[in-house]
This record gives structure tokens, sequence and C-alpha cells, in this order.
């Protein structure tokens, strides 16, 4: 593999435009490419707003979801290259597993690693992953896995589905029409699908979208206190929240740690299950 060291983090401004521009790419196979960015440092403010935006107590110790917004610029530089397959507009997050070696905190200078890997048929197109780290000197301390999917033609057999019944909730989450923007602030994610109705139309969504880490933020929220050091949340994006929205949040402890469903009236939003490590 090509290993590609960045000596600032890419410009999101400057991203965007590139994934308009390659809206028309096809191709077959994956780049051999990852990307390096080394010395990150986590700016106290930014956790702050973060931290706000998703439910969090304001702590310096990182949210094992926050590091996916030090990666986030890597993944966007990496999706955007001439020699990726896909257009990075119209992908949909499917599921996304993140494993937390131990607690991160302000001030640690981490060097941050993505690569793409793993194409695979799936039964709407062809999935695959783009897989992020954090290091400190030799260990790994974070990682971040999230699939993809390119819809097109089936390349891959039916999943099995159950008809599964709504929980009784925990919570009901009210998700107010901004918060794709706010999100969006914060994360630099600023895909026109979570931004406005009339963006995400143009798409094939009635209304703006919530962000699939942002409810996947929210929910690991309702877990603080209660995870050790180190695990594992693994999440399987379901039907999109549609903003605004009202949802019902339910989890449970299970052998391994916790699970976890948000549901919006008879349809599921989001699984997910949290395993010590």
């Amino acid at each position: 593999m090509a290993i590609r060291e960045l000596d600032s983090t890419p410009s999101l401004a400057t991203l965007y435009p590139k994934a308009l521009l390659g809206l028309r790419k096809t191709g077959s196979s994956l780049p051999d490419t990852e990307l390096v960015r080394t010395g990150v440092v986590v700016d106290p403010a930014h956790l702050a707003a973060y931290n706000t935006v998703c439910g969090f107590r304001l702590s310096d110790e990182l949210p094992a979801t926050y590091p996916h917004m030090l990666a986030f610029p890597l993944q966007m530089a990496l999706m955007t290259e001439p020699g990726f397959p896909f257009p990075l507009l119209g992908m949909v997050h499917v599921a996304n597993r993140i494993t937390q070696h131990r607690a991160l905190r302000v001030g640690e200078p981490l060097t941050v690693r993505v690569r793409a890997e793993n194409l695979r048929p799936h039964e709407k197109g062809r999935q695959f992953d783009v897989v992020s780290e954090a290091w400190t000197g030799d260990h790994l301390v974070w990682a971040d896995v999230s699939t993809y999917l390119r819809r097109g033609p089936s390349s891959g057999p039916a999943g099995r589905r159950e008809q599964l019944a709504p929980p009784t909730p925990d919570a009901l989450w009210r998700v107010p029409a901004d918060i794709g923007r706010r999100y969006a602030e914060v994360s630099g994610d600023r895909n026109p699908i979570h931004l406005h109705p009339l963006t995400a139309r143009l798409f094939g969504f009635p209304r703006a979208i919530a962000h699939g880490m942002w409810t996947k933020a929210h929910a690991l929220a309702a877990f603080e206190g209660r995870l050790p050091e180190a695990f594992a949340v693994d999440v399987r994006f379901k039907q999109p929240v549609l903003l605004p929205a009202k949802a019902a949040f339910t989890s449970w402890a299970t052998p391994e740690g916790w699970a976890f469903e948000l549901w919006g009236g008879s349809k599921p939003h989001l699984e997910g299950t949290i395993s010590s490590l």
C-alpha cells in the first residue's frame, strides 16, 4: 500500500467542489493508498461544541465517536481523489464500528491514518469499508470502520429480513429540524441531504435527514458513566431520521455489554451493540 503523509489537514471547502465534479465517476477497484496526518491535536473549543451538539458532558476526555471528526477530512480527501471509483455524493453510510482501546484526552498528539478496503457485493449494489485509525507512537488507540453502499444493480444475495416489533422505549428523542446544520458545523460533513429539505429532495429524500454519526454519538451519550475504558460500539443504520423527528430509544444489558435501538414509529432507524474489550 502506498502511504502518503499530509503536511496539513485537508480543506473541506475545496473538497466539496471536487465531490460535485466527480458525480460521474465509475470504477471497479479501490485505491491502494493510505493517507496519514501526524501531530493532530484536539481543539478544546471544538470538542466542547461537539459534546454540546451530540449530548455528551463537557470533559477533557474524548467521546469514542469524536476522533471520527479528526479522520473525516482525510476520508473526504481519499474519496474525492481521481482514482477513487465512486462519487462521494449519493453514497449511503450503512454501518459503523468504533473500537476504543483506551480513553483519549485533549492535548495528546495523534497520528491519524485512513484507507479504503474490502470492496464486496451488496444486495443493492456494492459496499466497501473506510478504515480510520488513531495512533500514539507505536500504539493503536482507536479505530473506526465506516461501511458505505454504492447503489447499483444487485451484486449479492438478499439479506435475511426479520419482522421486528418496536420495543418499549427508555427515552423519547425530539430531534430538531436544524440538527443536520448544527452537526455539520462541528463535523464539516455538509452533505446536502442533511442541510435543507430542498437540497435533500435532489437526492430523493422528502426532507433533510440526520447524520448517521450524530445518531450514533447521541445514542452513545446515553451510556456515559457506565462504559469501560476499552470497548467497541457497532451500529447498523436503517431508516433515515427525517427532520424534525420524534424517535424512541431503548437499551438493555447483554452478556458482552449493551444493546440499543432507535425507532421512528414502526420502523427502526438504528441498531447497535457495545462490547467490552
